[in-house]
């Protein structure tokens, strides 16, 4: 049976007048898409514009919330209770739902940004916290995490998850992200993203910082949109991994197949 994989792609992630990325150019690569709800980006009219610019190209749509850190991108630590972090996810979720519907279609997936994304692998109050506003909101919204906390708590709460091997980030030999702040954070060779991407699909491993392959399952690749050269680099990655005999399609029938 062929390897199958989503690609995911974090969009609208400006704000006013400023742009983030190329998301239209972006939209021709991706079977799936984390739009941001106006936390860390986006806004009421990027939303709407960019709701309907995946309905028009067929990407799922899925919401990325955050912390409350417009002026940090999200990317900042922030002493949160859980309870504010579950409301918090309520708000956002919501907000994208309004636009799904206005557009016909529905939100597919929750994808935490930034910062909280890296939270909710490790920290359980964070991800019971995020794992409860899915399932009180829509108990079909998957819930795409890196291994950690955050799917366990999903998986607790009957709820479907997907996992994500994301392309051009370094992994810790434990299985987590390298944090922005270090160096080497960032991969920056497409051809070694290409190849760690394969991998990732393929074998179900990862090179970490520490030079040991790390498991990985991986039902969604990332591509960050937000990159010098991100539209080629994903490009890239696609044509490579159709190149080793992998099936680029939805995230749902790659979890379905995973179940069957």
């Amino acid at each position: 049976m062929p390897h199958t994989v989503d690609l995911v792609a974090d969009l609208g992630e400006g704000f006013g007048s400023y742009t983030m990325g190329d998301d239209e150019a972006l939209l021709d690569v991706l079977t799936s898409a984390n739009i941001a709800c106006g936390f860390h980006a986006g806004d009421p009219r990027i939303m709407d514009n960019t709701v309907r610019s995946c309905v028009r190209q067929g990407v799922a749509v899925g919401a990325h919330p955050s912390f409350p850190d417009l002026v940090g991108f999200g990317r900042r630590a922030m002493d949160l209770s859980p309870d504010e972090v579950r409301t918090d996810m309520l708000y956002q979720i919501g907000a994208l739902q309004a636009f799904a519907a206005a557009h016909g279609t529905r939100v597919q997936h929750v994808a935490p940004h930034g910062r909280l994304g890296n939270l909710v692998a490790v920290r359980q109050d964070y991800a019971a916290a995020v794992a409860d506003a899915v399932a009180s909101v829509d108990r079909s919204l998957i819930v795409l995490a890196q291994d950690g906390e955050l799917a366990d708590a999903a998986h607790a709460r009957g709820l479907r998850v997907g996992i994500v091997g994301i392309a051009d980030r370094a992994y810790r030999d434990d299985g987590t992200l390298v944090p922005r702040s270090e160096p080497g954070a960032v991969i920056h060779d497409p051809g070694e993203i290409a190849e760690r991407t394969v991998r990732m699909v393929t074998e179900g491993v990862v090179r970490g910082v520490g030079g040991h392959d790390i498991p990985v399952r991986c039902d969604t690749v990332l591509v960050h949109g937000d990159t010098p050269g991100s539209v080629a680099l994903a490009h890239r990655v696609r044509e490579e991994l159709l190149a080793a005999g992998i099936k680029i399609t939805s995230l749902t029938d790659v979890l379905d197949g995973r179940d069957a």
